[in-house]
């Protein structure tokens, strides 16, 4: 009796997420916006050294109405459902999309490394 109770308690534990989605989950499309942004706002770093990156954050939240809370729980549920390599791809379309000169850069980004981040994939 306690093995069919095992397997039934096994089973019940494997249909379920690891995470519940949280009360106000950003879409992935929005998220994936979000994401490009802070990427573009990282690199403006590089040819502004000094600037406030912080700033830029709050902003880029600020104008899509979204809590920072808001954001980090449903990064965090996209990280536990699988779902965040999805998001960084559109992110990257959303990058190219607005710079296509940075296809060339990505790519040889990748030749130079086999180890690149998810975003540069």
């Amino acid at each position: 009796m306690k093995k069919y109770l095992l397997i039934i308690f096994s089973l019940l534990m494997s249909c379920t997420q690891l995470i519940d989605p949280p009360k106000n989950l950003i879409p992935k499309d929005k998220i994936s916006e979000i994401v490009a942004e802070f990427a573009m706002n990282d690199q403006i770093n590089t040819y502004v050294p000094g600037s406030n990156l912080e700033n830029a954050t709050r902003m880029a939240l600020k104008q899509r109405n979204i809590k920072s809370a808001d954001f980090i729980q449903s990064y965090k549920y996209y990280i536990a459902t699988g779902e965040l390599e999805k998001i960084m791809n559109d992110a990257q379309e959303i990058i190219l999309t607005k710079d296509p000169s940075a296809r060339d850069y990505i790519d040889k980004k990748l030749k130079e490394n086999k180890n690149t981040p998810l975003l540069v994939k």
